[in-house]
Formats: C-alpha cells, structure tokens, sequence
C-alpha cells in the first residue's frame, strides 16, 4: 500500500493536471518542473491533451511546457493534439513548438559562432546522388553538388536542390548565408538567384500560414519515423570474389576504408484514429500516385479547412487506476488508437579517411546552420554517430523512407580565398518572405 501511494504522490502536477484541477496546477507550477515526464513518459501537457482539459493546456503552453519530448509510447504532444481533434489546441501546440524552435536556435548561436571562429577558412563540396527502392520513383530522382565556403563565423552554401516537397523536387539556383557578425534574423537568410529574392529567418508565421499547416496535420497520418541506432554495428566491407579482402576505394583524392553499417533499421508508426474515410482514400491516391514516379500534382486533392473532431468518450478513470497501471495495460486516455508500424532494414555504408583535412565536430557546426534544409538534418544525425576512425568522405543515408541518398566530400581547399562580398546579400536582390514557405 505504501508503495501505491508513493507512486500516486510522485507526480503532484501530473494529478492535478488529470483532475482538471486548473487552479492547483497554476499554484504547483511555481515550484515544480513542467517538463517532468511520468513513469509512462507523459509529461503534464500530455496528459492535459489526450484528457481534453483545454484550459490547463493553453497555462500549460503559456508557461512553455516543452513541446519536442515523446512518451514512453514515442508520441508527442502535437501528436496527441491532432489525435484529440480540437483545432484551437492543434494550433496552439503547433505555434508553442515553432517559437521554442527558435528560442533554442537563439540559446545556442553564441557558442555555434565561437566555435565557427576558431575553426580555419575553407572551401567544401559535397555531392548528393539520390535512389530508391522503388524503380520509377528512382529515375526522376536528381542529384546535386553543394559548395560550402566558410570564413572566419560566415557560411555560404551554393545548391541546385530546394527541397523535396508537393511529391517533387525542386530544383533553383539558391544560396544559404550565415554571417555570424550580423544581429539576429539578420544573420540569416536564403537567396534564390535566380528571381533575384532573398528570405530572412522568419520572426513568426502569420496566422493563415499556421492555419493551412493545421489542416494539414488533421488531414494526414500522424507519423512517428525514427532511425534506431542502438544496435548498430560497423564492419569492413569485403571485396573480391574468391579472396576476400577488406574493401578500399579512391575518392577524389583520398583513400578510404569502407564499411557496412549494420543493424540500421527505419521504424516508421502511423497513426490514423483522427481521420475519416474520405480522409484515407484520398491520402492513398497520393501514395499511389508517388509509387507510380508521378511528377505531377494532378492525383492530389485540394486540402479544405478542417473542423474539430467531436471530442473521443473519455472512459473513466482515476489517478490512481492510470498511475498504478502497468505499462503494457496503461489506460487510454484520449481516442482510441489505430497504430501501424513498420520496420525497414535500412543498408547502408560508409568510407573513412585518416588524412581528411576537415575533422567531424566542425562540420557537425556547420551542418548546425544549414540544417533548416531537410536532407542536411538527417546527414547531421548521421555523422552525430560514433563513426570508425576518420572523416566519412562518403556516406549512404535514408532522407526519406523510401530514398536513399549517397553524399561524397569529393574536395577540400582550406587555402581558398573567397571575397567577402559572398557572404552578403547583393543590393539589387528583393526581399520576399514567402519564397521559401517552409523556412
């Protein structure tokens, strides 16, 4: 019995929290940790959701609960939001997630620029070829070079790939600058040279900007894709048909040992109780449409304005019953779940250098500040792995589930010298802040 009553004391804000008890959870939240996840991972916002407790949500949110944490089950607030079905609290989530966002962009920018000082000025391409299992899908697939030129706590990225988005890639003439000398959003900003525009990191999306992402998310499967990387494992590739030998190869100028990464899987869970029969038709025309390596946006159909669900029947439950559950019969608490999982061996491989010019942490710096590009994120959580001795001069990883990128360091210039002027906005270039939406 003490032990039950321990565990039901243990969580004073998650209890009130449950209880709907809004005037105890502004008293205890003077004192006690926001962020706190329970035995089950749920932290007090959480719970607050997947109850329907919309008052305790919006203090919670206008206390900055931290939006980014997943529970034990790895589902996140805005996940169980776009569950619970209420547009307004969908929004709000969503809103509390972008702005803490950028205050963690804000937090961490001294220490990235200090650590852009000390590093030396060069010059770096990397080539991106795309592929994928799926035979059509990988015939339109592009490939591209990104040239990276880096001095003193500048950083200039030259590319012809966009992003991936509307079920094709798009393709430009862009340039990312960072200049660590310039005040705030100004330090910022992507160039499309082309139309001669440029676009500033962005204080705050505007409200129909926010709106049309909400529709979005209520409109789709809440999706959960997670690399698991605990049980990965590294070995030499072999090559040879009689006589094995450990692989070396030549790329560009240097010779790399290469490896398999083994164990690399793709758990994908998607979540689809929030969505209705029109709904799954119409999100399986698309799929449909990307398998068959449809280029066009003609298969997908007009997103309209959702409305809120009809709140889920809330079963009955006391803190205590939820606490003193046992993890696999937790009670649940919000709309019935309809989960899917998948799991994809992912192969991958990877060459080390021992004589690379350029060593990982400075990279992984660099990758800090062009990571708003979706496919530089995921090369960052590559080489944030504990690698073979070396610099990975050329990797293979997933971008997506169903492609696969190689990504080859194919030359290194640390003597270059870059005019200044690169690394700021030409004169005669307009600002224009919707050129990249997703910025």
């Amino acid at each position: 019995m003490t032990e039950i009553n321990s565990a039901c004391d243990r969580y004073p804000l998650h209890k009130a929290v449950f209880e709907g008890n809004l005037r105890k959870v502004s008293s205890l939240l003077r004192d006690h940790d926001i962020g706190q996840r329970d035995c089950y991972g749920n932290t007090p916002l959480h719970l607050a959701i997947m109850l329907g407790h919309k008052e305790c949500v919006f203090l919670l949110l206008e206390k900055n609960a931290p939006i980014k944490v997943k529970n034990e089950a790895g589902w996140s607030p805005l996940a169980e939001a776009i569950s619970w079905g209420s547009r307004s609290i969908v929004k709000a989530v969503l809103r509390k997630m972008k702005e803490q966002n950028q205050q963690s962009v804000d937090k961490n920018r001294p220490e990235l620029i200090e650590a852009l000082r000390g590093l030396g000025d060069f010059y770096v391409e990397l080539k991106w070829d795309f592929s994928s299992w799926i035979p059509l899908v990988s015939r339109i697939l592009p490939s591209d070079t990104c040239k990276i030129y880096k001095k003193g706590c500048c950083i200039r990225l030259d590319s012809t790939l966009i992003d991936f988005a509307d079920m094709k890639w798009q393709r430009g003439d862009i340039s990312i600058i960072f200049n660590g000398e310039a005040e705030g959003k100004k330090s910022f900003a992507i160039l499309d040279n082309e139309k001669k525009v440029f676009q500033r990191m962005q204080d705050q999306e505007s409200d129909a900007e926010i709106d049309e992402e909400v529709d979005l998310l209520m409109s789709c499967d809440i999706v959960s894709a997670t690399m698991s990387t605990k049980p990965i494992t590294f070995s030499r590739s072999q090559d040879g048909w009689f006589f094995k030998e450990d692989k070396i190869e030549n790329i560009g100028t240097y010779v790399a040992n290469v490896y398999d990464v083994n164990g690399m899987i793709l758990v994908t869970r998607k979540r689809r109780e929030h969505l209705t029969q029109e709904d799954i038709v119409k999100n399986k025309a698309v799929l449909e449409s990307i398998s068959k390596g449809s280029t066009t946006m003609d298969a997908v159909p007009e997103i309209k304005r959702k409305k809120s669900l009809v709140p889920p029947k809330v079963e009955s439950c006391t803190w205590e019953s939820y606490i003193n559950s046992e993890t696999e019969n937790v009670p649940t608490l919000g709309r019935s779940l309809t989960v899917k999982e998948d799991k994809k061996t992912i192969k991958a491989t990877v060459a080390m250098n021992e004589d690379f010019p350029l060593q990982l942490e400075p990279l992984l710096n660099v990758l800090e500040v062009i990571a708003p590009f979706k496919h530089f994120d995921k090369l960052k959580e590559f080489v944030s792995m504990k690698l073979p001795p070396g610099f990975p001069v050329r990797v293979e990883i997933p971008v997506l589930p169903t492609i696969v990128a190689r990504v080859t360091f194919q030359k290194f210039d640390a003597d270059i010298s870059i005019p200044a002027s690169r690394y700021f906005i030409p004169r005669d270039f307009k600002e224009d802040p919707h050129r990249f939406p997703d910025l």
